[in-house]
């Protein structure tokens, strides 16, 4: 991960080293497809009508370096996330090209490989930056115009989960969590697809993130503080909302110092499900302001703790989640098995945000942070490859 900090001269041209799943991630099957590492887009190599060449790292071999692809992706979805840096990075064109990037549209999350953005009250789903998918033929949907809700807003989107890798499917149901009191569904692969609008009456869950949980087959979301967590099942509860308290134990026994530090930090909740071992984790992240530059803060990661939970709402503190690897950013946050992904380290949970790149292992008891501006602060989990082009 160490590779993320420091761009290098010259980029890898070598394909990305290719894993196999191990038979007990592949769904009872002897053997699975072939999957691309856990990666991260570092940047795109513009070469012309708007399109530039994405620079991925791959986070999972030895020896893992940048690797510059030949599919071409729209750059929009590249570079404007962060829009004050548009300019820079497209110095070669006019200032009013770049404005007009900027306007096109915002990325505002991504599952599954999928990047979600939005534009004019509409979210798109591609899949422009998955590595495995097609460059000739990138598959692109339009979801339903958004309905806003009485007092809520559907400008600031807070992240997208899908329940399915594909939007194509059926029975896949995409959920985008609005910052605020709306949280809303959409089953795109079905005709006439139009959302379905929940209201959180509990302000504690304005700011949390959505998942989807394969275990429970339900819509997560852990509220502030980390005290409860809403489930939606889409199928039994009518689109209300089920709450679950958590019960924390084997707390860690911390210094003054450190109780003081944690205090003046803000804090967000994460859930996370491990797959191949059917765990869920809680994470509570926490960052404080390290600085302020032209009126905006840049935050850094103090502290971050892990804790597994039971059905019985109990939350462990944990500094031991055995041979898995967990991926925090404005994605879908995603766990895999460090045995299916030679170099990945286990026992490790690794961070993008927009201004930061933490690494966190539990084994050595060390958080490594470097302040960096994260172009496109989204992981990409691994994605199946059923052919490459």
């Amino acid at each position: 991960m160490s590779l993320l900090l420091n761009q290098p001269s010259q980029l890898c041209l070598r394909r990305p080293v290719l894993v196999r799943a191990s038979p007990h991630v592949s769904n009872g099957s002897s053997a699975s497809l072939p999957q691309t590492p856990p990666c991260a887009i570092i940047g795109a190599t513009p070469c012309g009508a708007g399109l530039g060449k994405p620079n991925f790292v791959y986070l999972s071999s030895e020896d893992s370096a940048y690797k510059h692809l030949e599919k071409k992706v729209p750059l929009e979805l590249v570079y404007n996330h962060v829009n004050p840096w548009l300019a820079h990075l497209f110095k070669e064109e006019s200032e009013k090209q770049a404005s007009d990037v900027t306007d096109a549209m915002v990325t505002v999350g991504l599952s599954h490989g999928w990047v979600a953005t939005l534009k004019d009250g509409t979210l798109r789903l591609q899949d422009d930056l998955n590595p495995a998918a097609s460059d000739s033929d990138p598959k692109r949907i339009s979801l339903p115009p958004l309905v806003t809700l009485l007092h809520c807003q559907t400008q600031i989107v807070t992240n997208v989960a899908m329940s399915s890798p594909s939007p194509y499917e059926e029975d896949c149901v995409v959920a985008a969590k609005f910052l605020g009191p709306q949280l809303s569904f959409c089953r795109p692969g079905q005709s006439n697809s139009q959302w379905t609008n929940v209201r959180i009456e509990n302000p504690c869950f304005f700011s949390s993130q959505v998942m989807y949980s394969k275990k429970h087959d339900m819509f997560r979301m852990p509220r502030s503080g980390g005290h409860l967590i809403g489930s939606w099942d889409l199928h039994k509860h009518n689109h209300t909302l089920k709450l679950q308290k958590l019960r924390y134990q084997d707390l860690p026994e911390l210094t003054k110092t450190k109780r003081e530090l944690l205090i003046s930090c803000s804090t967000s909740e994460h859930l996370v499900e491990s797959q191949s071992t059917g765990e869920t984790f809680l994470l509570k992240w926490y960052k404080k302001i390290a600085e302020i530059i032209d009126g905006a803060a840049n935050t850094e990661t103090k502290a971050l703790m892990v804790f597994k939970l039971d059905e019985e709402g109990n939350a462990v503190y944990t500094e031991d989640i055995g041979d898995l690897a967990i991926f925090l950013s404005k994605s879908e946050p995603f766990c895999v098995p460090t045995s299916s992904f030679p170099g990945v380290v286990p026992n490790e949970v690794t961070i993008l945000d927009d201004n930061e790149i933490v690494q966190v292992n539990m084994t050595h008891s060390s958080l490594i942070s470097s302040i960096v501006r994260v172009r496109l602060p989204y992981h990409i989990s691994p994605q199946k490859l059923y052919s490459w082009n």
